[in-house]
């Protein structure tokens, strides 16, 4: 797994499909959904597929922001 589609579509697995038009709400869900599923006992949080998920989810995030911040600057 190294991108956000992989990420989408590991979260398939467990029925769960985003359709938020924008990239960063998407990963903003994504992030509520995979908390969820720690919360629930659906993934630990010592599993490999839950650290690397958020770690892609946090890189995505960082990068959306950066992308933002440079448009408002001019």
């Amino acid at each position: 797994m190294k991108t956000l589609y992989d990420v989408q579509e590991w979260f398939k697995k467990f029925g769960y499909i985003n359709l938020a038009p924008r990239r960063l709400d998407a990963i903003y869900f994504m992030q509520k959904e995979l908390a969820f599923m720690v919360k629930s006992g659906i993934v630990e949080k010592n599993d490999r597929d839950y650290l690397t998920v958020r770690l892609i989810l946090q890189r995505e995030e960082r990068f959306e922001n950066e992308k933002l911040g440079e448009n408002s600057n001019g």
